[in-house]
C-alpha cells in the first residue's frame, strides 16, 4: 500500500472514522460498524466488462478508447456509456456467459467480506457496468447491496441500449446514501472506494475515500490511496485487523 498520502491528517481523519458515534454525546449508544462502497470494474473484478462485451462485438478498440477517457474524467460518464453500449447491438445474450466466465474477482475481496461482516458491517457495489454480469458475481461473494445498468434485450440480441436511468456519479453517491441509512450507518462511518472520474461524487460523500490503482484525477481527490491488487488492505484502516 503507498504510504504518501498517509498524512498526520489523514491518519486523524481515518481514527475519527474508527471512532465515531451513532449519535454525538451518548457514549452509551454503541457505535455502528462500517459500510464500504466498491466500483466494480477493474476494483472489485480484474476486467473492464464492457471491454469484454466489446471484444465480442468486435468494437474493443472503439470501446477502450472511450473508456479510458471516461475514466479519466475527459469525458461525460453517461453519454460515454451509452455510445459504448451502441457498438453492442446485435450481440447475442449467450455473450454474457461466455464474458462471466473470465471475469476474476480482485484479490482480498472475500476477506475484506468476510472482516467487514464479523464486524456487523455492510459492504456493496455501485456499477457503471451491468447487473447482467455483476449479480453472479455480488451473490457469490456474499454482498449485501449491489447496483448497475441494465441492457435492453429484443429476441435475446443486444439492441445497443441501456434500460431506465443510467447509473452515473450521481446514482453511485445516491446508492451509498441509501444503504447507509437502510442500515443506520452514518456517513461519517462509510467507505467510498473507486478508480475513475465517476465514482469521485460518492468518494466526495463517503466519510473515507479510498483511491484504489487509480487514475490521478481520482488519486489527487481521494483522503489515501492503496495501489497493490488487494482490497484485504482495506481492513486495517478500519482497526479490523493489524
Amino acid at each position: 500500500m503507498t504510504n504518501q498520502l498517509l498524512t498526520p491528517d489523514v491518519r486523524t481523519h481515518r481514527q475519527q472514522l474508527i471512532t465515531s458515534d451513532v449519535a454525538a454525546g451518548s457514549p452509551a449508544t454503541p457505535s455502528p460498524s462500517f459500510l464500504v462502497v466498491l466500483d466494480v470494474d477493474s476494483t472489485l473484478i480484474e476486467n473492464e466488462v464492457i471491454e469484454m462485451l466489446a471484444e465480442c462485438a468486435g468494437s474493443l478498440t472503439q470501446v477502450a478508447h472511450i473508456t479510458e477517457r471516461a475514466m479519466s474524467g475527459e469525458l461525460d460518464f453517461q453519454q460515454s456509456l451509452r455510445s459504448r453500449v451502441a457498438t453492442l447491438a446485435g450481440l447475442p445474450v449467450t455473450c454474457f456467459e461466455d464474458v462471466a466466465a473470465e471475469i476474476r474477482v480482485t484479490a482480498g475481496v472475500p476477506e475484506l467480506v468476510a472482516g467487514l461482516h464479523a464486524a456487523g458491517g455492510r459492504i456493496g457495489v455501485v456499477s457503471g457496468g451491468f447487473h447482467e454480469l455483476v449479480d453472479d458475481v455480488a451473490v457469490s461473494l456474499g454482498l449485501d447491496h449491489w447496483r448497475a445498468n441494465r441492457l435492453e434485450v429484443v429476441d435475446g440480441l443486444l439492441t445497443g441500449n441501456v434500460v431506465g436511468p443510467v447509473v452515473d456519479a450521481e446514482a453511485k453517491a445516491s446508492a451509498l446514501v441509501e444503504w447507509a441509512a437502510a442500515s443506520g450507518i452514518p456517513l461519517a462511518r462509510t467507505v467510498a472506494v473507486g478508480d475513475g472520474a465517476n465514482d469521485l461524487r460518492m468518494m466526495h460523500t463517503a466519510g473515507l475515500s479510498v483511491a484504489f490503482n487509480a487514475r490521478q484525477v481520482v488519486r489527487d481527490a481521494a483522503h489515501l490511496a492503496i495501489d497493490t491488487r488487494d482490497l484485504s488492505q482495506l481492513l486495517p484502516l478500519l482497526g479490523l485487523r493489524g
